[in-house]
């Protein structure tokens, strides 16, 4: 008995040193690149972090010079005493200066944000575009600075992305590490912006990356404590806003209210992005029926912005003031009601019109107002049972924010963060499932992804929906072998041919709809003079079975990435 005990023992030992060498190996030979991953994700928050600071303090101090306001915190009440000249002038001649710039330096007139992220995280390797995202950078301070009615966040983050494109074609890296840096950028703006160091990490995997990694947690969570200090030096350790009657949550009385409440938001939050989405398609439609230039557009809806604001200046800018008023309960049923109808359209006139900014903040003001207009009936109604108005509003402005981006966990916890109150986060749980789930069904997941739909870029359905985008047929195809050109032309004749720039998103299609094996590859040149139509020249041959062992291979490589 003895001796086998002395065996276990001695295997026990020899494991136990096989394990230590085993450590030791990996510490020596990829602990320094790790750790040098790691303080890269730290000086890209601390970088994201200060872009953050200095973009909100931008704002802040040309609102106030271009307002004359001391305080920009309380813009609304100011510009209320301000001529009407100046409330209608200051979002045209921002407007104008906005559609300038983006006409000048942008191909489309489209200013970049989340959305763009998002398609820099699945196509390009975590990259976006820089010389646009500048402009856009621009566009969006100044609608902010002059009267639009949008948030600063999501300028904030592309900002932060362009800051993590930069050092990662610096460095040179690959898709896996562009994807871990971009979702570092990401993660400190978005707590630098809010105090909110848990809900940037998440929100950076949940939205913008939209996988959870082991391997990936570590350095985002570098990145987002490290922009989150970047705040704390300016603004202190304090919450973005204080419940001013907490009150007591009757949490299992009232749970079929915030049910409720939930489902509201969730159709509020729809009203908002399609309210945005069909401003915008009208906006078109206007532009190209009357013959506008497309610098002209921003000028367009900063007059109506303008106009809106000489009765309705709550709109103003980000909202900060509304929607204090509304989470510490100092505005009437009615004035909830009206501000929240206003500013949807506001919002839709800002972003419909090609201005600039984010939904984030205007979701939160939103939110917040429906949230209070719903607290403000339900305890009228049922004032024994039930806790203060306020409370609904801060649950209804979680639950509006997270059907928007489509990020119910990472929303969740900024709400908690910006006001430090577990009894509140119960409530916002509870209606955030509800918002979202419904929110969830109506659009395509959230306000960005519907987006990219628009554009085609298939992100909502995953990677099996987007990776064919990405593999282009030049990549895939085969040379042309002894056999291949003569049956190659018979399928030319017949129009079944594809260009080696096209994706597989394309080819795969032609392959079901044809019946074929492989398709000919052709490359078009200049126009034939007996024809006017381009020659083509035969390249080569995409083989069915080729194109579906690429697919494959990217699937298994995307599946390997989200699981490390």
């Amino acid at each position: 008995m003895a001796r086998f005990e002395r065996s276990a023992l001695s295997e026990y030992f020899a494991q136990a040193k096989a394990s230590l060498k085993d450590a030791q190996r990996v510490l020596v030979h990829r602990g320094p690149s790790q750790l040098q991953f790691w303080l890269i994700a730290m000086i890209i928050g601390i970088l994201a972090g200060f872009a953050a600071l200095f973009f909100r303090k931008g704002i802040t101090a040309l609102q106030g010079a271009v307002y004359g306001a001391e305080d920009v915190d309380y813009l609304h009440s100011f510009a209320a005493t301000l001529p009407w000249y100046v409330l209608l002038l200051v979002p045209v001649l921002g407007g104008l200066i906005v559609g300038i710039i983006l006409h000048r330096f942008t191909p489309d007139g489209r200013v970049r944000s989340v959305a763009d992220v998002i398609e820099g995280a699945a196509l390009r390797d975590g990259r976006v575009e820089i010389r646009e995202g500048l402009a856009s950078a621009c566009a969006s301070f100044l609608t902010l600075s002059t009267g639009g009615s949008s948030g600063r966040e999501g300028p904030v983050v592309h900002i932060a992305g362009m800051i993590s494109t930069w050092i990662s074609d610096r460095i040179r890296a690959d898709g896996v590490t562009g994807r871990d840096l971009l979702g570092c950028a990401v993660a400190a703006a978005v707590s630098a912006s809010f105090n909110a160091p848990i809900a940037g990490a998440l929100f950076a995997m949940e939205v913008v990356l939209r996988h959870f990694s082991v391997n990936t947690f570590a350095p985002i969570v570098v990145a987002s404590v490290a922009g989150t200090v970047i705040n704390r030096l300016e603004y202190g350790d304090v919450t973005e806003f204080v419940l001013t009657t907490p009150g007591a949550l009757q949490f299992y009385v009232e749970l079929p209210a915030f049910l409720i409440l939930g489902l509201i938001c969730g159709v509020v939050a729809v009203v908002l992005m399609r309210s945005i989405f069909v401003t915008d398609r009208l906006g078109s439609a206007v532009q190209s029926a009357l013959g506008v230039p497309r610098w002209l557009r921003p000028t367009a809806a900063g007059f109506l912005l303008g106009m809106i604001a000489i009765w309705f200046p709550h709109i103003i800018g980000v909202g900060y003031e509304t929607t204090v008023l509304a989470l510490s309960g100092q505005l009437l049923l009615s004035q909830a009601i009206l501000f929240t109808i206003v500013k949807v359209a506001a919002v839709s006139i800002t972003m419909g019109g090609r201005m600039g900014g984010g939904v984030f903040s205007p979701s939160l003001m939103v939110g917040a107002l429906t949230g209070l207009a719903f607290g403000l009936i339900a305890t009228n109604l049922l004032p024994d049972v039930s806790g203060t108005h306020t409370l609904y509003a801060f649950a209804g402005m979680g639950a509006v924010a997270a059907a928007v981006l489509g990020a119910p966990i990472s929303t969740t916890l900024i709400v908690f963060e910006l006001t430090g109150d577990w009894q509140i986060g119960l409530a916002v749980m509870v209606s955030v499932s509800m918002s979202t789930a419904l929110a969830s069904r109506l659009v395509d997941r959230s306000f960005f992804l519907t987006q990219l739909e628009k554009r085609d870029i298939h992100c909502a359905a995953g990677p099996q929906a987007y990776l064919l985008g990405t593999l282009r047929v030049g990549k895939v195809m085969r040379p042309l072998s002894a056999s291949d050109p003569e049956s190659a032309q018979l399928l030319i004749d017949e129009g079944i041919a594809i260009s080696p720039t096209a994706t597989l998103e394309a080819a795969l299609p032609i392959f079901d709809r044809a019946g074929v094996e492989f398709i000919p590859v052709v490359d078009e040149e200049e126009l034939s003079e007996e024809t006017g139509e381009p020659k083509m020249t035969l390249i080569g041959v995409i083989h069915h079975i080729d194109a579906l062992k690429a697919y494959n291979r990217a699937l298994v490589a995307i599946a390997a990435e989200e699981h490390r």
